[in-house]
């Protein structure tokens, strides 16, 4: 089995709200690290009220506070919002406070739409098709500074950070095996392109300094309970959300509901069926062949596991049972 990681979306269940979803976020990350997952990762999304991890890097900081040996990361930031210095000071500032267990995943998506994107940069000059040399000014704040540099990051300067770049489609790959990085994939969400990326950033990986070989990490959805039935009840709450944003409603994360997907119309089963296709949902068995079936499939190196399940003891023992049918304990 390859290693397993976790992307929380720091979920907030209808019913509850953003305090409760940071305390379940910590509560979930010092359960991963227990169970033997290899790192912890949250993303940047913003105007999003089922989201509660839009100020990335503190979130990180705070579970990166509440455990001791885990990786702790972004998945992602989005670039654009952001100077590449004060991402660099950010970070930078996290690798001080835990050295050698921060990870930077950058994406060039808004993670919001695009009133909000305008709101974040108060212009829209943190332009999308400027992320390769934003990343690549971001890799420098990071390098050791020259002896007549007048601008430092600090802290940053000389910590080496770890980045991967993140993407749904082939551009990221591209940029990925130019700049010789790692690259993680957004299967979980946007599956549609996900063949054709890997193939890109294999085939056209560049080694360097930061990575000898290609190495991928997929997103992957995993809703796990003690029976097939049981797991396809917590599947209804994502199920639920999907439609919800799709059709312009976006809110927090719905409470499971029997029958949710087999009420639907032809054309919103459709659509989950696609956006959900890198999904294993079930016993332990179940999740065990198709999570084997998925890597078989892909020749992934890693995982990152997400479960967006409205009841967090639900959530917890998802990743339990996870890491015993992968095992991990």
């Amino acid at each position: 089995m390859i290693p397993l990681s976790i992307l929380d979306l720091a979920p907030v269940p209808e019913g509850s709200d953003v305090s409760q979803s940071l305390a379940n976020t910590l509560d979930l990350a010092r359960n991963a690290e227990r169970l033997g997952y290899k790192r912890f990762w949250l993303a940047e999304h913003h105007n999003m009220p089922g989201i509660a991890s839009a100020a990335t890097s503190v979130v990180i900081g705070a579970v990166a506070a509440a455990t001791k040996t885990i990786r702790v990361g972004a998945g992602g930031v989005m670039l654009p919002n952001h100077a590449p210095l004060v991402i660099a000071e950010q970070f930078g500032t996290l690798n001080a406070l835990h050295p050698g267990r921060i990870d930077l995943g950058l994406g060039r998506a808004p993670g919001s739409d695009q009133a909000t994107a305008r709101a974040l940069r108060r212009t829209l000059q943190g332009d999308v098709d400027a992320f390769p040399q934003d990343v690549m000014e971001l890799m420098q704040w990071f390098a050791p500074a020259a002896s007549d540099q007048r601008i430092i990051a600090n802290p940053g300067e000389g910590q080496a950070v770890p980045i991967w770049i993140l993407g749904s489609s082939t551009y990221g790959a591209q940029l990925a095996a130019h700049l010789g990085l790692p690259y993680a994939f957004a299967s979980h969400f946007a599956p549609g392109e996900m063949m054709r990326a890997l193939d890109v950033y294999r085939q056209t990986f560049r080694p360097s300094e930061h990575l000898a070989k290609p190495y991928t990490m997929l997103g992957y959805n995993v809703f796990a309970a003690e029976t097939d039935e049981a797991a396809r009840l917590l599947f209804s709450s994502v199920q639920q959300a999907f439609v919800h944003l799709r059709t312009g409603r976006p809110g927090k994360l719905p409470a499971p509901v029997e029958g949710y997907y087999e009420r639907l119309d032809g054309a919103a089963r459709g659509m989950i069926d696609a956006a959900l296709a890198c999904s294993a949902v079930g016993s332990p068995e179940t999740v065990r062949a198709s999570m084997d079936a998925f890597i078989a499939r892909t020749g992934a190196d890693e995982l990152t596991v997400t479960s967006q399940i409205w009841d967090p003891a639900a959530r917890v023992r998802s990743i339990e049972l996870l890491a015993q049918a992968a095992g991990q304990v």
